[in-house]
């Protein structure tokens, strides 16, 4: 379109370029960023992440997960106040397909879930790292075994040429 071909031109500029919003900037990305900037966010070995915000961790499933599990159409979430050991069973996703379990990361202690799910499952599925997060912990064991973005993404990898 005209308006793209004259932002290309603009953006010759790199004074230009630097004062742009950044929604307005080029991107060299060759997929979509699912978290934005955040360096906080890990993922483990069985397909959930967590990003730690002040103390606290946002859990959730990744999309691999979600595709490989097929429509949520029940979360069953702990009750807030519940408490977990690292690796145990934290909360089940049941799909048309199957029962998914998903595992705590560590010890912690839920603090909030997200209530969204149980009038609308399968938002798990359509905003899988965002708005479709499980529950909200604190943490009082280590986080270890996680993987940064690049190296999930390259278990996934892996994971898919065993099957």
């Amino acid at each position: 379109s005209v308006a793209m071909a004259m932002l290309a031109g603009v953006f010759r500029s790199s004074a230009l370029r630097r004062a742009a919003p950044a929604v307005l900037r080029p991107t060299t990305f060759a997929r979509p960023m699912l978290f934005h900037g955040f360096s906080d966010v890990v993922f483990m070995k069985t397909h959930e992440w967590i990003k730690t915000e002040a103390g606290v961790g946002t859990l959730g499933i990744t999309d691999f997960a979600q595709g490989q599990l097929g429509e949520v159409v029940y979360c069953d979430l702990p009750e807030v106040g519940a408490q977990f050991k690292g690796k145990e069973t934290i909360c089940t996703l049941e799909s048309v397909k199957a029962v998914g379990e998903v595992y705590a990361p560590a010890d912690c202690e839920v603090v909030e879930v997200n209530e969204t799910l149980a009038d609308v499952p399968a938002t798990v599925n359509s905003s899988p790292e965002s708005k479709g997060w499980l529950m909200k912990v604190k943490f009082s064991g280590e986080l270890t075994g996680m993987f940064d973005r690049a190296a999930y993404d390259a278990h996934v990898e892996a994971e898919a040429k065993e099957e």
